[in-house]
């Protein structure tokens, strides 16, 4: 009977690597989440932990009046590069805790090891590495030509150790390389695991929190591009930012998706060379193609990444379907919004595509998300249907609405210099983001309507 009981105690449970939700049995999909094929098994042992330990991370404190509570500004630490503070809304916060994620190989251990050597002089710093030994780390940092003389480096996974140090040596900025590879020896579980993450995280976090410090932890990601690990983990830290690149290119963007201490959705662009990375004062130039000459198909919109505009060229192309079903793909871009435009086109401009493939591409990689650039990629569309280009210097943008009107779209005056900065002429904006004063070297078109916008371009189009 003894044994019995004993085997029923080590039966294993199943947990949810998404939301850290138990369930008896394995399940295809999870029942708190709806996410599919996230249970994982585990040991009961492997999931038990001292709660009380996650009792306050930020502190208690007693009941106050809201009102009465003096609000102080907060202290921000420049991080040397100024796209990394673009992105965290102007530096790192004392006990702040950041997490960051990306491909592998895409730059963050570079990003981070540059970014410590640039902080070194003026706060104490520590770089915890899990992943790689000590003597990888300074190869690096040789090979950066990067100032490590103040920079101390542990090469540890134990969370014990790690925090023990940290209360010792007090340092003000902490990177944690990689969260995922850290384990709690009051845990059964092999580091990487949902219990694993989700403990040390939130131990790292109390003390950070208590003692003042910059932390960083450096997230692995999923086949699908998301923070491996608990979605709790993304909920306890402060911010999170996505380090997204591609492999064939040497730009990388690193975009705040959650940020308590600034504004999210803000984009910091990056250039990798052999001394690591530089920042790009212009991103606007990544995203334009050098075309020798005005090509069908192709259209520049004025987006928005955060509060930084950015001028992307929209490529579009329109040919003749050879199957059934034509094809609609879009790259950048929603691919269902992209169905919508196009019927959009037909009812309101009578001008008809349901015969042929249509190709959508944003240049340089980027993923556009807000509406605005719904006009140019209709300008672009009928330009590559027509095979007729574009007017030279042309810039637009603006939301389509599925009765045919052209809505406006946030800091539109910002649009339109930036667009002036860069030699653009023209400009095809919705009306309610009509300016008041004139903008140098800028002619603006102020459009209702699809089918005046549509009017406009085939009197123009060459």
């Amino acid at each position: 009977m003894a044994q019995q009981s004993l085997r029923r105690k080590e039966r294993s449970v199943f947990v949810c690597t998404a939301c850290g939700a138990q369930a008896p049995r394995w399940e295809g999909r999870c029942a708190q989440c709806d996410e599919w094929n996230t249970i994982v098994e585990q040991k009961p042992t492997a999931i038990e932990a001292d709660t009380h330990r996650f009792a306050s991370l930020a502190g208690a404190s007693e009941v106050q009046n809201l009102a009465q509570i003096q609000a102080k500004e907060l202290e921000r630490r420049h991080t040397g590069l100024a796209e990394l503070d673009r992105a965290l809304g102007g530096g790192m916060v004392a006990g702040g805790v950041i997490l960051i994620g990306g491909d592998p190989g895409v730059g963050k251990s570079t990003l981070l090891l540059q970014t410590v050597s640039s902080m070194a002089t003026q706060w104490p710093v520590l770089y915890v590495t899990g992943e790689e030994s000590a003597q990888q780390v300074a190869l690096r940092a040789r090979r950066l030509a990067l100032p490590t003389e103040q920079v101390h480096l542990q090469a540890e996974i134990r969370l014990e150790t790690i925090i023990a140090t940290l209360i010792e040596r007090q340092p003000q900025v902490v990177i944690i390389d990689s969260i995922q590879t850290l384990y709690s020896s009051e845990l059964s579980a092999a580091p990487g695991s949902v219990s694993q993450v989700r403990e040390c995280a939130a131990q790292l976090t109390r003390v950070a929190k208590q003692h003042g410090m910059s932390m960083v932890f450096i997230g692995h990601v999923t086949k699908d591009g998301a923070l491996a690990g608990p979605r709790v983990l993304e909920h306890i830290v402060d911010t999170v930012l996505y380090f997204e690149g591609d492999s064939h290119s040497s730009f990388r963007l690193i975009r705040a998706i959650k940020n308590r201490f600034g504004a999210i959705n803000e984009l910091g662009v990056f250039a990798m060379t052999d001394r690591g990375l530089r920042g790009v004062n212009n991103p606007s130039a990544l995203f334009l193609s050098r075309h020798t000459e005005q090509v069908p198909g192709s259209c520049v919109v004025a987006t928005l990444e955060g509060t930084r505009p950015l001028l992307v060229e929209i490529q579009a192309l329109v040919d003749a379907a050879h199957v059934p079903n034509p094809r609609r793909l879009s790259v950048g871009l929603e691919s269902s919004r992209l169905a919508m435009l196009l019927a959009v086109l037909h009812r309101h401009a009578g001008v008809a595509s349901h015969d042929h493939d249509v190709f959508i591409n944003a240049v340089g990689g980027v993923r556009i998300s807000e509406p605005a650039a719904d006009l140019a990629v209709l300008f672009a569309v009928l330009s590559s249907l027509t095979n007729r280009a574009l007017p030279v210097g042309l810039m637009v943008y603006g939301e389509v609405g599925l009765a045919g009107e052209i809505r406006p779209a946030p800091r539109g005056q910002e649009r339109l210099r930036e667009a002036a900065k860069l030699g653009f002429t023209q400009a095809v904006i919705p009306q309610a983001n009509a300016p008041k004063q004139p903008i140098a070297g800028l002619t603006i078109h102020a459009v209702q309507r699809v089918d005046e916008a549509i009017a406009f371009i085939r009197e123009q189009g060459s």
